[in-house]
């Protein structure tokens, strides 16, 4: 019965001498959803860089987009939040596999319960300077000046800029900073005031965590995948037991 839905975060496919056999072990587990995913949400950062040319794929990633094509032709339901690693994918994934994009958080209703989930980045408004860089690479304009340089020298320069900006919010991600320091939390908390929500399923922070989370009366399970570039961490919902973290072995 195809009844479960599981979310995936922050492969950052491309990146580290081992990027082929996580891609490999992330096709392993997609494919063992395939007898009960109802829904699969890829939760963003899938690649570490992507940009959708109008006639020219990236190289790389063949095996993980072959086997969504195939889960997608299987009648899967399929979601991909765009992240802040590979927000160009534009309208790829949508066109080419029938998946479903989103730039920005969602609500989705499913078996009865209402969940908030998107990627996570820049949620809170606790980093100044990346609210502005955010705001300059979503520009359609600068989208489409960037488009008409060589692919070599763009994909060297966001190859830099994305090594950079591991190691600079690497601390970060290694543990959970505390309700007021995260800026996700702080955003769940905003709509949880406003609206029922049930669950929180996010991505961005490389931290896989389960904790409850209240505001003015209100509370919800937040849950965040963590990711699959160190911890092989994943999330399945399901009407027998609800929200769980799992661990792929």
């Amino acid at each position: 019965m195809r009844d479960k839905l599981y979310f995936i975060s922050d492969a950052h496919l491309g990146t580290g001498a081992d990027s082929r056999q996580r891609e490999q072990q992330l096709c392993s587990l997609l494919e063992s959803m395939r007898a009960d995913a109802h829904t699969i949400v890829l939760l963003g950062d899938m690649f570490d860089f992507w940009f959708t040319y109008r006639y020219v794929v990236p190289r790389g990633h063949v095996r993980l987009l072959g086997k969504l094509a195939s889960l997608a032709d299987d009648g899967i339901e399929l979601h991909f939040f765009l992240g802040n690693h590979d927000m160009w994918v534009f309208d790829y994934l949508q066109s080419e596999m029938d998946i479903t994009v989103h730039d920005e958080p969602e609500i989705f209703t499913f078996d009865g319960h209402r969940f908030l989930i998107g990627h996570g980045d820049g949620l809170g408004h606790l980093d100044k300077r990346y609210d502005f860089l955010r705001k300059v690479f979503r520009s359609r304009l600068n989208q489409r000046l960037f488009a008409m340089l060589p692919s070599r020298l763009t994909f060297g320069i966001a190859t830099n800029w994305s090594k950079h900006s591991r190691v600079s919010h690497g601390k970060e991600t290694e543990h959970y900073l505390g309700d007021d320091r995260e800026g996700i939390v702080i955003y769940c908390r905003q709509r949880l005031a406003a609206e029922k929500i049930d669950y929180c399923v996010f991505g961005h922070r490389h931290t896989p965590l389960s904790r409850t989370i209240e505001a003015d009366g209100n509370s919800a399970l937040y849950v965040n995948a963590g990711d699959w570039l160190r911890h092989r961490t994943y999330a399945e919902y399901s009407p027998a037991e609800g929200l769980q973290l799992r661990e792929w072995k």
